[in-house]
């Protein structure tokens, strides 16, 4: 009797690290403070990763920057949107403030979610210095 051997595929590269930093970004979004803690782990992993895990940390960290440059030009509006709509100038600074907020958001969910897709199948991220999804 003649056995074939398994033609499994063995991962090379741990997936674990990535899946947590997802994870803790998309938690982030309820509480806000470990999206910092996935943004360290990206970065102390980010070097030492193998090529497909590589493409992800590099995902995960440009999703992290490009997210707090929305988020602060949303929070921006919303603030002086607030102050100034005592004189009711500031109303529509406030309403693009918010929307530009919930996008972002909306965003970065999407990032998250997509990337784990990709992580969950094993593959590297396709384009990770992008600007989309």
């Amino acid at each position: 009797m003649t056995t074939e051997p398994y033609s499994y595929d063995p991962p090379d590269e741990d997936r674990l690290l990535p899946a947590v930093v997802y994870g803790l970004y998309l938690l982030g979004l309820m509480n806000g403070l470990t999206i910092f803690v996935g943004l360290i782990i990206a970065y102390a992993n980010k070097d030492s990763a193998g090529p497909r895990m590589q493409s992800h940390y590099i995902f995960q960290v440009r999703t992290f920057w490009t997210a707090i440059g929305w988020w602060v030009i949303g929070l921006s509006l919303i603030v002086w949107g607030a102050i100034f709509s005592i004189i009711l100038v500031g109303v529509p600074f406030l309403i693009l403030g918010g929307l530009i907020f919930a996008v972002g958001h909306i965003w970065f969910a999407a990032r998250c979610i997509i990337g784990s897709v990709y992580l969950l199948r094993g593959h590297a991220y396709p384009r990770p210095r992008t600007w989309l999804v």
